[in-house]
């Protein structure tokens, strides 16, 4: 392995409150869990650290006490940041609510990780080996995604894989479309798919996305337990998914995005890669927290174990 996955998002703390139900408009309810976690970009770093890649975080953190967690937990995975602290801020922080069905609801104030030097961000080396993260929440900071999107054009030949993210259709069209533009892989879930193409069937959606990409880019719909959709050179294919209890969704996503980028660093296709990805989301989603993508070791043991067991098809 040669390359790096290179994450350009957002770190910020998860503060995890665990609840019943979430509280009716003007409503209270008490949690019956509280914690306090790095999270956003730092899920899908701590992913694909896990799993073997190396990772340097290009995004930024701030010089308060919540940016000393953030780079505390950067520094426990291995992860290196590239960037120094930006004076004079702090980290922002995400309150995740996770209902009894494991379902979560984020509400987000942001801090330093919203805005990036241009300086800074061009001085961060990139190669053709490295694999180059970029999250739709950056797009949805206007400064930072023109220094973003300017420092993309500038790269010569690394695979730039892009997740949208649940507020994908707020981001501005002429933005998101000079993203499209450089992206290699494109993996979102159903949702954000039927979002961007306004199709409800994940197949159709993922072709739909195919045909707004450069004809050599490829499209990962991810569909929770149900697997995967690959499409790409026109033909779509189902990766399987691994059936599990979950307990909480927070971060499967990112599990997959991060394994996902692990596995093309070492060489693997993108089918291989993808189906190590839907194990990491699996094992991950019956672990409470945002951050609990699993090591490399425990996905080879979810493998060896499930190979032989029937899968959901995709609907």
């Amino acid at each position: 392995m040669t390359g790096r996955l290179v994450h350009t998002g957002q770190v910020v703390l998860d503060l995890v409150m665990r609840v019943k139900e979430l509280p009716p408009v003007g409503g209270d309810v008490f949690a019956s869990h509280t914690d306090l976690h790095p999270g956003g970009g730092f899920n899908v770093m701590a992913a694909a650290a896990r799993a073997g890649g190396q990772v340097v975080y290009a995004g930024g953190h701030g010089d308060g006490r919540f940016g000393d967690l953030v780079r505390a937990a950067l520094d426990a995975e291995g992860i290196t940041a590239a960037l120094p602290p930006t004076p004079g801020a702090d980290t922002g922080i995400c309150v995740v609510l996770v209902d009894d069905t494991g379902e979560r609801t984020f509400v987000t104030g942001t801090g330093a990780e919203s805005e990036v030097d241009a300086a800074a961000l061009a001085a961060v080396p990139v190669d053709a080996a490295d694999v180059v993260y970029v999250s739709g929440y950056s797009l949805l900071a206007p400064d930072k995604a023109a220094v973003l999107l300017d420092r993309i054009d500038r790269l010569d030949g690394p695979t730039v894989l892009v997740d949208p993210g649940p507020l994908v259709g707020e981001v501005d069209p002429a933005t998101w479309a000079r993203l499209l533009d450089r992206t290699t892989i494109l993996s979102a879930n159903a949702r954000e798919a039927r979002i961007l193409t306004g199709e409800a069937d994940p197949r159709a959606a993922s072709a739909e996305l195919a045909r707004r990409l450069p004809s050599t880019a490829a499209v990962i719909v991810r569909d929770g337990a149900a697997g995967c959709l690959v499409t790409r050179d026109g033909t779509t294919v189902h990766v399987p998914g691994f059936p599990v209890d979950a307990v909480d969704t927070t971060g499967a996503g990112d599990a997959h995005c991060g394994v996902l980028a692990a596995e093309l660093l070492r060489g693997a296709d993108l089918v291989a890669a993808a189906t190590r990805a839907n194990a990491a989301a699996a094992i991950a989603v019956t672990r409470p927290g945002p951050a609990t993508a699993p090591t490399r070791a425990e996905v080879d043991q979810l493998l060896s174990s499930d190979i032989s067991r029937p899968r959901p098809p995709l609907r």
